[in-house]
């Protein structure tokens, strides 16, 4: 399997996912009496980044390897998603800021050509963090060890802030895009 192979699918599948976990957040909301924008303020630690937050981190995670890849410099508008990410403690946005810049990433996943990653298997990946630490990696451990786990820690933040705002979603949430592969006949009765 390729690097393209594995990101592209993944990533859209999830951002997607979030997506519609964010709808039913909002329906939920609004029938408590609520608006959709409060909900970005959740958090499920005091210092834990809010909801905003997480959706925007989800959002940069699965472009951001389009740029680092390909060896390119990550464009000011995509690492300007990153940066609403850290500042959503302050400022963190709207609910249809949070939806725009999840539909954002997900049009940007979906563009990409099939092959677009699959170059950077072998390619030095130096990821510098605001702390200062730096790791270099290949391509393929970058996406292994780091991109994978980082956007999947996110996406289950943000799922695990709306289960304890009290938002039901369950397991058929998380996976709506495998339910294409069920067989037939064969779900729970009742």
């Amino acid at each position: 399997m390729t690097l393209t192979e594995i990101l592209k699918p993944t990533t859209s599948q999830m951002m997607r996912a979030l997506s519609a976990w964010l709808d039913k957040a909002a329906r939920y909301e609004k029938s408590k009496g609520g608006t959709p924008d409060r909900l970005m303020t959740l958090r499920l630690a005091p210092d834990m980044y809010p909801l905003a937050a997480q959706v925007r981190f989800v959002s940069y995670q699965a472009m951001e390897p389009a740029f680092r890849l390909r060896g390119e410099a990550i464009p000011d508008d995509v690492l300007a998603v990153q940066s609403e990410g850290w500042r959503a403690s302050e400022k963190p946005g709207t609910f249809a800021e949070a939806k725009a810049c999840l539909a954002n990433a997900i049009a940007f996943v979906d563009a990409l050509p099939a092959n677009a990653l699959d170059a950077g298997a072998d390619k030095v990946v130096s990821l510098a963090l605001p702390n200062g630490v730096i790791f270099d990696m290949t391509g393929e451990q970058y996406v292994r060890d780091w991109l994978l786990a980082q956007f999947y820690f996110h996406t289950n933040t943000a799922y695990a802030i709306l289960r304890q705002h009290g938002v039901e979603l369950g397991k058929a949430d998380y996976v709506a895009h495998v339910l294409p592969y069920m067989r037939s006949g064969s779900a729970p009765q009742g």
